[in-house]
């Protein structure tokens, strides 16, 4: 799913309004985004006949369109100039760009060719595969749990590779390229908000889009135009379709606990589980079934070890002195 990157944005919580509203109200969003995300199948489904590379263009494209217009309107381009002095900083975001970029082709072909569930694997395994380069890249250090969950889920794993009698690419690739897409992110320590990141990222896939398009054009395989009103509007709204969830994630994150984002979630896999099985009519094989019931009983663990260490934290900070508390 696209670009969740928004954890990080420079801004601070709303000050207009009660925490209780602000927290009620970033719930809402999260459910908003995490919704959206989870229909996603339908969406990119409904694009079809134009292939995975297509829709990969038109997205950076029609985002980057409707991420210039918002940076205009608002008069908001102060940020592009510091940012231009910041090499290293241009760098990771490229790197980012090309992760989500890998993201965002290898779902909608997962899509497109009828492999849903598979895709939808991918995102529940996502937070297993954080963890776990959490560990190997960052050095971080695994409380019990944590390594139950990594644990069961590299079994889930291998168990779905021998019972289907091949390694399930799709879903490793979305878990991976997400997670390294994250990392990219904390390691650079990317100090732009929501709007601006996904500008410069969409920017550095621009010349990319473009070549695709006249490659596919090419080859006569475009499909823009082709199939009336609906379906070329449809390609048009994909910038709408990738920002809306993203600046409605953006809110959230920064109105709710860390932990209650990482539980909402798993709305989206689960979404798109039922949207793959009920409405797209894919077929579920039995190994397949097993194979996400085991990665939920990991989840399961990592979700209780998360809210079992936010318990532990508050109790920590409530027994510290008051003159030890940080200022």
């Amino acid at each position: 799913m696209t670009t969740r990157e928004t954890s990080t944005a420079v801004d601070t919580p709303a000050s207009v309004g009660s925490p209780q509203n602000e927290v009620g109200r970033g719930t809402l969003l999260g459910f908003a985004a995490y919704g959206i995300w989870g229909l996603f199948p339908l969406y990119f489904d409904a694009l079809k006949p134009a292939g995975p590379w297509e829709i990969l263009a038109h997205r950076i494209l029609w985002t980057l369109l409707l991420c210039l217009l918002v940076l205009l309107v608002s008069r908001d381009l102060g940020w592009v100039r510091p940012l231009l002095r910041r090499p290293r900083l241009l760098a990771g975001t490229a790197v980012a760009a090309v992760l989500i970029a890998v993201n965002w082709v290898v779902y909608v072909a997962a899509v497109t060719s009828g492999n849903t569930s598979e895709a939808a694997l991918g995102y529940f395994l996502n937070p297993l595969v954080t963890v776990a380069l959490g560990v190997v890249v960052l050095g971080e250090r695994l409380r019990v749990l944590q390594w139950v969950a990594v644990g069961i889920g590299v079994g889930a794993g291998v168990y779905l590779g021998v019972a289907g009698g091949r390694v399930p690419w799709v879903a490793l690739a979305l878990a991976f390229s997400f997670a390294l897409y994250g990392l990219t992110k904390k390691k650079v320590g990317v100090s732009l908000d929501a709007i601006h990141g996904l500008t410069v990222e969409t920017v550095v896939l621009a010349p990319v889009a473009v070549v695709l398009l006249l490659v596919v054009g090419s080859q006569g395989g475009l499909e823009f135009g082709r199939h009336g009103g609906v379906h070329t509007s449809l390609l048009v709204l994909s910038g709408l379709v990738t920002a809306v969830p993203l600046l409605c994630f953006a809110a959230a994150a920064r109105r709710i606990p860390l932990v209650s984002i990482g539980l909402i979630q798993f709305i989206t896999p689960v979404m798109q589980l039922l949207c793959a099985v009920l409405l797209l009519d894919e077929h579920m094989p039995r190994e397949r079934w097993i194979g996400f019931a085991v990665v939920w009983v990991a989840l399961v663990v990592l979700t209780v070890d998360s809210l079992v260490g936010m318990r532990s934290a508050r109790a920590a900070r409530r027994q510290l002195p008051v003159d030890d508390c940080p200022r």
